[in-house]
């Protein structure tokens, strides 16, 4: 894969990472929803995993972390997600996010971005914030959209050393998207009676699959991206998906865009730009 197919493959998953948020956050039972997408996940790891190789010793540890980091997430998204607005607590979760796993990647691998793609990423960063820095947010969905931007660069970290290791993207998405997928489905099996999630099902099970292939798509197009270039950078284009929240809220949800998502809009795609030019 080339750099520049993989900087467009990511951005496509940062307009389907808003989207799967999206759905979660205007769902009536987000926990149904979430299994849904992750049961989709299961599937994928199932069907991928007799054609990939056997993970090697050294990535297991890598893929444990990522596992749990990702269970955390989850909890604290829909936690997050229950009381919160998407406006605030996407824009400000996946904002926090590159910034963390920048300074992560530098101090315990050496990964240094150069003068340009700092910029780039401290433009996006800023422009993300810009969305999420607005009156009637919460001191505690802004603590929990803090918690989650913490656990996605963890698991943004542990994804991309794990994969680099592992030497398989698909071997080492399938063995998470396996475990990852029995965690949450078995979760919401222990916490939902057997009627609501048939009615669930029926009801909105189409959505549902296409959320699934959305978010296993996006993330396997970060990983792609993350095992051949700086995982800060890849990490900052994939968070844009926080620009692209804004418009769904804007265009679907009737929310306002005025000159603060304006310009927010412009750091943001400023800092994209930079980013791709130099990587």
């Amino acid at each position: 894969m080339t750099p520049t197919a993989a900087w467009l493959l990511v951005l496509a998953a940062a307009v389907g990472h808003a989207v799967w948020n999206a759905i979660i956050k205007a769902s009536g039972d987000r926990l149904l929803v979430l299994a849904m997408i992750r049961a989709v996940g299961l599937l994928f790891g199932l069907a991928v995993l007799p054609f990939v190789p056997a993970l090697p010793a050294p990535a297991l540890p890598m893929l444990a972390a990522a596992v749990a980091a990702h269970g955390l997430y989850y909890v604290l998204l829909l936690r997050a997600y229950a009381g919160g607005d998407l406006s605030v607590v996407h824009p400000l979760s996946r904002g926090l996010a590159p910034l963390l796993l920048a300074g992560v990647a530098w101090t315990t691998l050496g990964e240094r971005l150069g003068p340009g793609a700092l910029a780039g990423l401290l433009l996006t960063t800023a422009g993300i914030a810009l969305l999420a820095l607005r009156a009637g947010a919460d001191t505690v969905t802004v603590r929990l959209s803090a918690a989650i931007g913490a656990t996605i660069a963890a698991y943004s970290f542990f994804g991309a050393v794990g994969v680099r290791t592992a030497g398989s993207v698909l071997a080492f998405q399938a063995w998470l998207e396996i475990l990852t997928g029995v965690g949450v489905v078995g979760w919401a099996v222990a916490a939902r009676k057997r009627d609501a999630m048939l009615a669930h099902l029926r009801r909105s099970g189409a959505i549902g699959v296409l959320a699934g292939l959305i978010s296993v798509g996006g993330y396997l197009a970060y990983l792609a991206a993350a095992a051949m270039m700086p995982m800060a950078a890849v990490a900052a284009v994939r968070e844009s998906s926080a620009l692209f929240s804004a418009v769904i809220g804007a265009v679907i949800l009737r929310e306002a865009f005025g000159p603060r998502r304006v310009a927010a809009a412009v750091l943001v795609t400023g800092g994209i730009v930079a980013l791709a030019v130099f990587r």
